[in-house]
């Protein structure tokens, strides 16, 4: 439970710096740099995560549910 806490969070701070970029460009209109520093905290908050979400995985905090769709696994037939 702890760690969906933490990516929820992870995401909604990744979504927060994203519109607050685009506030910052129709505001500033180009002029200034805090777009720009916006951006770069999103791409590094969104890398800390995928990190984050690799290690969990190697150590076995999360696991993966093998995707949403499911092939059924039946013998090769003979030709």
């Amino acid at each position: 439970m702890l760690m969906k806490i933490i990516i929820i969070l992870f995401l909604l701070t990744i979504l927060y710096s994203l519109a607050s970029a685009f506030f910052f460009l129709v505001r500033d209109r180009g002029q200034g740099d805090r777009t720009v520093k916006r951006l770069t905290w999103r791409i590094g908050l969104s890398l800390v995560l995928f990190l984050l979400l690799w290690g969990a995985y190697q150590i076995g905090w999360i696991e993966s549910s093998g995707g949403p769709v499911r092939v059924p696994r039946t013998a090769p037939a003979d030709r």
